[in-house]
């Protein structure tokens, strides 16, 4: 019986395998193979499976099927010749040569045997040149970079060619193979800086993706060594160390993104010990007194992107709860570094900057109230613990640190203010003789003034003390920075015109002082930032933005502050808001006129506009720095380092990029200057607000240029997602406007675009646009869809049942409005051009179709006429009896009358569409020419 019913189910497997149905047939085989113990049928049921095997590209499985076929029947040939297909696609070739040898020796006539063997033998010799080439070079390129005699060019190219292969697979894993990494650490033993940076970017490359060689690597260069070099002075160096620290921290947390195959799959690795080894080893660096200045800004940089969380959606925020623990105290001594003193660290301009970030990074990444008061607590014993009567640098320390946290969480700044003795203290140091001193507490008033309620304190009792300084000091750096607490003591009454804090005037006079250090080339690059910031505050005062955008020497010297300044955040930040002041893109309040009313019905302060802030003023600013040659200033500053370049900076500078495309006739000149590839980072990444910023300025350049010119090469695609996430309905009506005549131009570029567009899904939004009652919206999406039908995918859409798309075209074109006849005239035109059954489709949709395509006919608009004249001459092509329903109507009266006219250079077209379509009708032989 089991017998019987096992050659039942092979029969029923092989009917599902000439269905093609491949899993049925599998499933047929698996059974019989249960219920028979008869060879012959063992055999030609494991080798049917195999064939199902090789079908559904599951090789392995078909290989071990096709070798137990060939275990009961050794000259199988079917069972062999498939374990070599299937040996050939795991790449298995000499294995796979054997299987096929033996076919061709059983069958020797078999033109199939023969050329597998010939492909399979030519596949084996290319397969062992590329192994023993590339063993060979690695081999040379040793001996050429271990030999202290070489020549310096060949050397040179040694090392690059070692590199390149460190890169790729294959070649990583050749050079692995054969004892590579022991001799990449002889060359870091050389201490020649051109070879050990060789070995560090070979090493980089052969750790990227690959788990298991990058912990392999970890342990034979050793965590202490890494950071050693990575401490160096030499700037190259420290950065090619960090990218090789970031590869194995990749690859050991699996943020490589690569899919494992193969061994390295089945590795199971527990890479948590060695990366809380590397987290220790660099929190140790930042307060090393032999890491130079470059390498803890490495340090930082790599703490920065790999301890918080990417995703707070995350549950787990371990390394930020270890890092706060074990290393908090050390990133606040980073931050309470005062350069003057000589305790000092080893310190670049950012490095106090970058600590700021990671304080602020790890304080946000804290989950509930409990870590954040042990987070504080820790600030405020290391804090009070600086405090000491005898020791002033101590003291000068402390509050430095209070300076650098409030540089990041501002709540945790504010809160370590309000500590005992801390304002005192900065009062204390203001009126010290040092200048290091005086320095510090200016500083540290100027980031405590950040906000008005807060300020209220500095605002009595600061400015004073403030002024006092300015006066008397002869430090220029000292007064530069008293200048800019000024500044933003004086700008604490934001735009609104009624809340000065200083007298008539003495804004102005500022500003002037801020300019003009602006503009002296001889002083450093770290005390003209200070009055970049001043300038941040003082543009909320529009007398102020008007003087400063007349000065073109002034706003040139910000600009090429911010081009060589793109490794500084504050300097990015300043420029961007002092841009964002200028153009007035910060957010303004709706004034609701009752509501004024009431505010001054009940002696309340009410916001006064300036008069300088109006929209004729605003546009005359933003012509003056347009020519001033803003946009290659924004160009250079979207290039800077992630790090640096923050997201709230980002959201500034899209705010900035829109206010200077509002006049279509300056876009062109936007374009010619980079701004529309400059434009594409910032609406891909950054905060909400700024995307939405960045995309609608995109629109507005893709709606009215060139694309080709304007995001050259491949950046083109990269615009289409930005603009078909302006769709949404959340957005605005002006933004969803733009954004479609943006993907209109797009999409009249070429077909690739538009299978851009459609799977980016904007069909169904341009869809539903079509639908509004808001005129311009609908013409638009209706124009756009006018591009998009060329698309054979959207054409689909349309040929699809039980859908109103072609109806809702075919009644477009009967709406009172020219623009929106003209498009979905065309859009009907090709859609009945590509398919013969949209035309007969188009019939069916509505009883009113023949009325339409009339009256388009009869159009006073020669475009639209003649989309309606092609529309007829489809129908009529389609189909027979449609034809002579068609000619039975008016539609021959209309089509004899536009025929007879005589052609001008205008009516060419349409005259001869005409015509045509008569013509149409005479082959059918409804109609007889006159002779």
């Amino acid at each position: 019986m089991a017998e019987a019913e096992a050659a039942q189910l092979k029969e029923e497997g092989n009917r599902h395998f000439q269905l093609q149905d491949y899993k049925a047939a599998t499933k047929s085989y698996s059974q019989a193979l249960k219920l028979t113990k008869d060879k012959a049928l063992l055999a030609t049921l494991y080798r049917n499976r195999a064939a199902c095997g090789l079908k559904m590209e599951s090789y392995a499985q078909a290989a071990t099927d096709a070798s137990r076929a060939i275990d009961i029947n050794s000259s199988d040939i079917k069972a062999l010749y498939r374990r070599c297909q299937a040996l050939e696609h795991l790449g298995k070739l000499d294995q796979a040569f054997k299987d096929v040898q033996r076919c061709a020796t059983l069958e020797p006539r078999n033109q199939s045997f023969q050329e597998t063997l010939r492909r399979l033998n030519t596949s084996i010799q290319e397969k062992l040149r590329v192994q023993f080439s590339t063993d060979s070079r690695v081999q040379n390129m040793f001996e050429i970079l271990l030999d202290p005699n070489s020549e310096t060019d060949k050397l040179e190219k040694a090392a690059n060619n070692l590199i390149v292969l460190g890169r790729e697979e294959a070649g990583a894993e050749r050079i692995f193979q054969s004892n590579g990494v022991a001799l990449l650490l002889q060359l870091l033993d050389t201490k020649r800086p051109e070879l050990v940076l060789a070995a560090v970017r070979t090493l980089s490359g052969m750790c990227s993706g690959h788990r298991a060689r990058a912990t392999a690597i970890l342990h034979a260069v050793r965590i202490d060594r890494i950071c050693g070099l990575m401490s160096v002075e030499n700037e190259e160096m420290s950065l090619s160390v960090c990218n090789l620290l970031q590869a194995i921290i990749d690859s050991l947390s699996g943020e490589d993104k690569r899919e494992h195959r193969g061994k390295e799959e089945a590795l199971v690795l527990d890479t948590k010990k060695d990366l809380k080894q590397i987290t220790s080893h660099l929190l140790d660096m930042l307060v090393s007194k032999k890491v130079s200045g470059q390498g803890r800004d490495q340090a930082l940089n790599l703490l920065n992107k790999n301890v918080p969380r990417k995703d707070l959606a995350i549950h787990d925020n371990s390394r930020t709860i270890y890092v706060v623990d074990n290393g908090l105290r050390k990133i606040l001594k980073v931050v309470g570094q005062v350069p003057d003193l000589p305790s000092c660290l080893p310190l670049t301009d950012n490095t106090r900057m970058l600590a700021s970030i990671l304080i602020n990074k790890l304080y946000d990444d804290l989950r509930c109230d409990p870590e954040r008061d042990h987070f504080r607590k820790i600030c405020e014993e290391y804090i009070t613990g600086k405090f000491d009567p005898q020791d002033m640098d101590k003291n000068v320390n402390a509050i430095q640190t209070v300076s650098g946290v409030l540089q990041g969480p501002f709540d945790l700044g504010n809160q370590l203010l309000g500590m005992k003795g801390v304002m005192e203290m900065m009062v204390a140091l203001c009126g010290s003789e040092r200048e290091a001193d005086q320095l510090v507490a200016v500083e540290a008033l100027i980031h405590a003034s950040t906000k008005l309620s807060r300020a209220s304190f500095i605002i009595t009792n600061g400015v004073s003390m403030l002024k006092e300084i300015y006066k008397t000091t002869k430090n220029e750096k000292i007064k530069i920075r008293t200048l800019v607490g000024l500044c933003k003591l004086g700008s604490a009454g934001g735009t609104d015109y009624g809340l000065r804090q200083f007298a008539e005037g003495s804004t102005e006079k500022l500003a002037k002082q801020c300019r003009k250090w602006l503009c002296n080339a001889t002083i450093d690059t770290r005390t003209r930032r200070w009055a970049v910031e001043g300038m941040a505050y003082l543009t909320l005062d529009a007398d102020v933005k008007d003087d400063f955008v007349q000065d073109i020497p002034a706003l040139q010297a910000m600009f090429e502050l911010a081009k060589a300044s793109t490794s500084d955040k504050t300097i990015l930040y300043s420029v961007a808001t002092t841009l964002v002041n200028c153009t007035n893109s910060y957010d303004v309040k709706e004034v609701i006129p009752e509501l004024v009313q009431l505010a001054k019905f009940s002696k309340q302060h009410v916001p006064e506009e300036h008069p300088k802030d109006k929209k004729d003023f605003i546009d005359m600013r933003v012509k003056r720095l347009l020519k001033a040659g803003v946009i290659s200033a924004l160009a250079c500053m979207v290039k800077a380092d992630s790090a640096i370049l923050t997201d709230q900076t980002k959201e500034l500078l899209a705010r900035v990029f829109l206010a200077l495309c509002d006049n279509p006739k300056d876009r062109g000149a936007i374009v010619a200057q980079g701004g529309g590839k400059a434009l594409i980072p910032l609406a891909l990444e950054g905060t909400d607000v700024g995307k939405v910023k960045a995309a609608h300025a995109l629109a507005k350049i893709a709606a009215v240029s060139n694309p080709d010119i304007a995001f050259p090469g491949e950046r083109v695609y990269e615009v289409v997602r930005p603009l078909v996430k302006l769709l949404d309905t959340q957005r605005d009506g002006l933004q969803n406007y733009e954004a479609l005549l943006g993907l209109t131009n797009l999409s009249g570029r070429s077909d690739k675009l538009r299978q851009k567009i459609f799977k980016e899904k904007a069909l169904p939004d341009i869809e539903n646009y079509m639908f509004e009652n808001h005129d311009q919206l609908r013409q638009a999406a209706t124009e756009c869809m006018c591009n998009m039908v060329v698309n054979k995918e959207v054409q689909e859409r349309f040929l699809a049942d039980g859908n109103d798309r072609l109806k809702l075209v075919v009644l477009l074109c009967g709406e009172d409005d020219d623009k929106l006849q003209n498009a979905a005239a065309g859009a009907l035109a090709m859609l009945t051009a590509a398919h013969k059954k949209l035309c007969l489709k188009m019939t069916q949709v509505t009883s009113q179709w023949l009325e339409i395509l009339q009256r388009l006919c009869l159009h006073d608009q020669l475009s639209v006429q003649h989309r309606g004249l092609v529309i007829a001459y489809n129908l009529l092509a389609a189909d027979a009896e449609l034809a002579k329903k068609l000619v039975e109507s008016e539609l021959l009266e209309i089509l004899t009358v536009v025929g007879k006219q005589e052609p001008d250079e205008k009516k060419a077209a349409v005259v001869q569409t005409a015509r045509d379509c008569l013509i149409k009708c005479m082959d059918y032989g409804f109609i007889k020419p006159v002779s």
